[in-house]
This record gives structure tokens, C-alpha cells and sequence, in this order.
């Protein structure tokens, strides 16, 4: 397929799932009510549903699906690891655990967006943590990554553990299984500005990728500053996924398949995987949605275990790739 071709077929495919996601729910939107309401003085009951539900609900979905694809793309390209993604370097935890830590202490009752901005915090805080100790190259920020991952679990399952009631241990776990649901404008334009300045961060390592293809000491001789480069991937990762995390739980495996999927097409150059990853990460994770709203059980399925189940087939596909083809 031709480099025109995929283009066409990615925008036509992302146009599909954003359609799907605003037409389909529990409650049927007759196009002939939404034209009628457009002409009317005062919005009907479909439009509020669609304005006040679903258009947020959708693009909030293309953004975080953007973020996991983009920041799983360049984390491939900077620890030259197929397997990394965005939680390699703690962030998604960290992320997680602010949230939690407001729905502990009942932060998000007294203030609806405590969860996402304390989960912010938490992200850039970890994000900070992994680079200071990780700065000694790859291995060891992969491993500073582990360790900071292994922390931050370590305090969901305190917080878990030591649940102030059954209800606060149901509400900690049903959010860290991820989903755009009852998601609104208001916790969009939070934590879009975040993830905008994470792209542009995520986006401004495309030349440093390139050249580390080559290995660590040839990137070097070619006057890449491979610390400025880790430290824009860090500060991307932790800005763009953490935002993305705090405000929908955690959702994996989008930012470890969206690269894998489309470097068939476009080919292994880093810097040229980054915008389809992001494009193709978007279109995945609002198809996994609309996916949680077709399925026939009695209460919706949530986003992440709905990528869980479907991811982890993939993953394990991918280590038996990696050994078939490792010396």
C-alpha cells in the first residue's frame, strides 16, 4: 500500500470510529431529532446527550488514544525496546496513584477535578523521580522505571488494603480499571492543555530517534545531546500520559500495539512512525470504546479491561516474534 493510500485509509478509519463513538450508546440519537433540534431556539434531549456526553466523551478518547500511541512510539525509538510503552517509565502509575490518593482521602467529592489534577502531579512527580535516577543511560532508566512502577503499585494496593469503606474500595477499583465514561468538558480541558505541551515534547525527539538507530555513540558523534533528548521524552511522557491516565484510569497496551501496527506500512524510520502511531492509537482506543458499548452486559465493560483482553493476545505474539528472530 502506498504511503497516499494508508494516509486516506487512516483518516477515513478515524472518521468511522469518531462517527460510531457520537452515534452509538445506550440511547438511540434519531438523526431527523438531532437536524430538528439544530434549527431549534432551545437544544433537545438529543443534542444535550450528544453535546454534553458523547462529544467529550469522543474527543477525550481521540486524545488519550493520540498520547499512548505518540509516547509509545517515541519510548520504542528512545530505549530501542518493542516492548516499552508509556507505563515503562512509571508514569502511568504514578498517575494512578495521585488519582487514588484523592478518592482515598474523598478529595474528588469535595472538588470533582481533584482526581485529575492530583494525578498530574503525581505523574510529573514520578516522571522527575525515574530521570534523576535514571539518567545514567537506557538500562538504567528502564530499571529506575521498574522500580518507581513497583513504588507506586506498592501505595494503590496500601490504598486498596486500607479503604476507609467498602464503597471507597469499589470506587478506587473501578476507576483504576480505565473508561470514558461519565467523562465531561470539564475534565477535557483540563487535561487537554497537558497533553498538547507533551506532544509538542514527544514530537521534538523525531531527529534524536533517527539518529539513535544507529547506536548511543554514533548518535553522539553526530552532535544528537542524548540528554536533552530523554529528558524532552520524559517530560512528554509524563505531561501527555499522565493527564490522559489521571483523567481516565489506567488503559493499557494501546501505546505498546498502535507502533507495531504501523510500522508495516510506513516503515522502521522513527521519526515517520510517530504521527501514524498517534493517529492509529486514537482510532484504536475509540473503537475499544464504542466496543465497551456494544457488548450486551448487564452494566458497560470497562475501556482498560476491554484493551487488557484484546491486547494481551498481541503482546504474547509479539515475545514469541522477538525470539523467533533474537540470536
Amino acid at each position: 500500500m502506498t504511503r497516499i493510500g494508508w494516509s486516506a485509509l487512516t483518516i477515513v478509519l478515524l472518521i468511522a470510529v469518531s462517527l460510531a463513538s457520537l452515534g452509538i450508546g445506550r440511547v438511540w440519537l434519531d438523526p431527523s431529532v438531532l437536524i430538528e433540534g439544530l434549527f431549534a431556539p432551545k437544544p433537545n434531549l438529543g443534542w444535550l446527550i450528544l453535546a454534553d456526553l458523547r462529544l467529550p466523551r469522543t474527543l477525550l478518547g481521540l486524545m488519550v488514544g493520540a498520547t499512548l500511541g505518540l509516547s509509545g512510539a517515541v519510548l520504542q525509538g528512545l530505549l530501542r525496546n518493542p516492548l516499552a510503552e508509556p507505563g515503562t517509565l512509571g508514569v502511568s502509575a504514578g498517575a494512578s496513584l495521585g488519582a487514588v490518593i484523592a478518592i482515598y482521602f474523598g478529595l474528588s467529592h469535595v472538588f470533582s477535578l481533584a482526581a485529575p489534577v492530583l494525578g498530574i502531579i503525581f505523574a510529573l512527580a514520578v516522571g522527575a523521580l525515574t530521570f534523576t535516577v535514571g539518567r545514567g543511560g537506557t538500562l538504567t532508566m528502564i530499571l529506575a522505571g521498574a522500580a518507581v512502577s513497583g513504588l507506586a503499585g506498592a501505595g494503590l494496593s496500601l490504598a486498596l488494603n486500607f479503604a476507609p469503606s467498602p464503597y471507597a474500595a469499589y470506587e478506587i477499583t473501578t476507576w483504576l480499571m480505565g473508561s470514558l465514561a461519565d467523562r465531561d468538558s470539564a475534565q477535557l480541558a483540563l487535561a487537554a492543555p497537558f497533553m498538547l505541551i507533551g506532544w509538542l515534547c514527544l514530537a521534538a525527539t523525531a531527529r534524536s530517534l533517527d539518529a539513535l538507530t544507529l547506536g548511543e555513540t554514533q548518535a553522539l558523534s553526530l552532535g544528537i545531546d542524548l540528554g536533552r533528548t530523554r529528558l524532552l521524552a520524559l517530560i512528554g511522557t509524563a505531561m501527555a500520559v499522565g493527564a490522559a491516565t489521571a483523567t481516565t484510569g489506567a488503559i493499557g497496551f494501546i501505546g505498546l500495539v498502535a507502533p507495531h501496527l504501523v510500522r508495516p506500512f510506513v516503515g522502521h524510520q522513527p521519526s515517520r512512525v510517530l504521527l501514524p502511531s498517534a493517529l492509529f492509537g486514537a482510532i484504536l482506543l475509540v473503537a475499544a470504546d464504542v466496543g465497551t458499548r456494544l457488548i450486551p452486559t448487564s452494566q458497560e465493560l470497562k475501556l482498560g479491561v476491554l484493551t487488557s483482553i484484546v491486547g494481551t493476545p498481541f503482546f504474547f505474539w509479539l515475545v514469541l516474534k522477538l525470539r523467533r528472530t533474537s540470536p
